[in-house]
């Protein structure tokens, strides 16, 4: 598996990461949340053919170099049903008023997930998990050793609970699903480094009893 992680970028330090099949060099984007020729550099350099943009959820963070990234790769953009439409356009414009600034609109999604579907990128397969409770429609995505978990799971901590639109409850029955994956699953989370869940049952201070 191809895997390029780009860390830290545009104002909130929002991390995208590049997945590709080494086999048939098909790609997919996962949060193009700033910096679009940054992210379309890295997917020329690794000579990737995109066929996949997902949202792990639409904060503005996490989706702002989403319309360009689309312009240029042409790849359909998929996102949880409980994320589209209305959720989305409200999201949009939420965070685009705590950033002062007016945002276009996001593209529209070409394809609805549902929890426990496949995303199929080559010979890759990655497992869709409704993980909300940071957004109504946060997805966390498990394959070949790793769940990339959007805002749901950090390097000792969890996400933010405090905005419209979510839950504690659902954040924390969120966080028990990625708890059941392999110790040694890697975990790459939407914003900071990397951890693994071992890592995370034994110290996040959020998932201590």
């Amino acid at each position: 598996m191809i895997l390029k992680a780009l860390f830290d970028l545009g104002p909130f330090a929002s991390n995208c990461y590049i997945v590709g099949a080494e086999a048939t060099k098909e790609g997919m984007i996962i949060d193009p949340g700033a910096e679009a020729d940054t992210i379309l550099e890295n997917v020329r350099q690794l000579g990737l053919d995109i066929k996949l943009i997902v949202a792990t959820h639409t904060h503005i963070d996490h989706i702002a170099a989403l319309k360009a990234v689309k312009q240029a790769t042409d790849a359909p953009f998929a996102i949880h049903e409980a994320e589209g439409g209305r959720v989305m356009q409200g999201m949009a414009r939420m965070m685009g008023i705590l950033m002062t600034r007016s945002l276009s609109p996001p593209p529209k999604p070409d394809r609805l997930l549902t929890d426990g579907e496949s995303i199929e990128i080559g010979d890759l397969s990655f497992a869709v998990i409704h993980t909300p409770g940071h957004s109504p429609g946060g997805i966390s995505l498990y394959g070949h050793g790793v769940v990339f978990s959007g805002d749901t799971l950090f390097n000792l901590g969890i996400g933010r609970y405090d905005m419209p639109g979510c839950s504690y409850t659902k954040l924390m029955d969120s966080l028990e699903k990625l708890m059941s994956l392999p110790d040694e699953t890697v975990v790459l989370p939407g914003h900071g480094p990397q951890t693994t869940i071992a890592t995370e049952r034994k110290y996040n201070p959020f998932l201590r009893d």
